[in-house]
């Protein structure tokens, strides 16, 4: 298929564009600015989801598939900037939607964060999202504006919900300082003093190794179909604690990570998915999403990086 992958030079849209031209498609990574890195096989498009006429000159032929990936991702700083979350998120994902010719395949990059502190655990796709951060809830709408328009027959949709992705490809690991894995690596390598943790470092939540969410991507286009909208969580379902984030960092790299503990922040003790669906429906398995392989590929990273 021709392919078009939005956030091509992201941590995630680098690992789905490298799949996919595994996979044999003809692929085109859309990106804000020329010059950002790209895998091998995917030819940049510089636009801008919020200029639609730019956008529509870039995007002149038709693709058989989009994986839309391109958002604001940081929690913490949607409080901050609520509008512009919403306004990249949502009205980026419509701008895009308005411009695909009929019968396109859509797969939508989602995050957990749309359940909010769910009532039960491990978490299943039939439990009613309440999002508890502007950008759970930007990614949300944005879930919504994708699946009605599947419905009225335009396209067919795949909402990949992802918990927790870590890891790293081609030399490439998770950029963002503000999650947990970085922060700890970021001790383990000397740049910090210590790490700090919120509470006793008892909160539980699971990791899916890049490479593996971008397998679920490749999987997700086969199964869209024009009119249909389907809904899978992207998780490994093991229960890991800070604490046992910390012990893994220390074993893989061999280095001390200092903890200091502040005051426990009213979040979730859990967030476990099931993804029971997507294995069933894709055939999908997470092949690297084992902590220690987690860490050791993305301390790697910035030992090739030279971090």
């Amino acid at each position: 298929m021709r392919v078009l992958v939005t956030g091509a030079a992201g941590y995630v849209g680098y690992a789905v564009g490298r799949r996919l031209v595994a996979a044999g498609h003809t692929v085109d990574g859309l990106v804000r600015d020329a010059g950002q890195d790209l895998p091998p096989g995917v030819r940049p498009l510089v636009g801008d989801l919020l200029d639609p006429p730019a956008l529509r000159a870039v995007l002149r032929a038709p693709y058989d598939a989009v994986c839309h990936l391109a958002a604001l991702t940081r929690v913490r700083e949607s409080f901050e900037e609520p509008l512009r979350f919403f306004a990249v998120n949502v009205q980026g994902t419509v701008n895009l939607l308005d411009l695909l010719a009929p019968g396109t395949r859509v797969v939508y990059g989602s995050t957990a964060a749309v359940y909010g502190t769910p009532e039960w655990q491990p978490i299943h796709e039939d439990q009613t999202p309440a999002p508890t951060s502007p950008y759970g809830a930007s990614k949300l709408a944005a879930e919504q504006a994708v699946r009605f328009h599947a419905r009225t027959g335009a396209i067919g949709a795949v909402v990949l919900r992802t918990f927790n992705v870590a890891g790293s490809v081609d030399g490439r690991g998770d950029p963002d300082p503000t999650r947990l894995i970085p922060r700890a690596l970021a001790v383990a390598a000397g740049e910090a003093p210590h790490l700090e943790i919120n509470g006793d470092g008892a909160a539980v939540r699971e990791y899916v190794h890049v490479d593996d969410l971008a397998d679920a991507h490749v999987r997700a286009l086969a199964a869209a179909r024009p009119g249909e909208d389907r809904v899978y969580n992207v998780g490994s379902g093991a229960a890991v604690s800070v604490r046992d984030v910390v012990a893994a960092v220390e074993k893989v790299t061999g280095r001390r990570v200092p903890t200091v503990r502040r005051p426990p922040r009213p979040e979730p003790p859990m967030l476990i998915s099931d993804a029971t669906a997507v294995r069933h429906d894709l055939g999908w398995r997470p092949r690297r999403s084992e902590l220690p392989r987690i860490i050791a590929d993305a301390w790697a990273a910035r030992t090739r990086a030279g971090g």
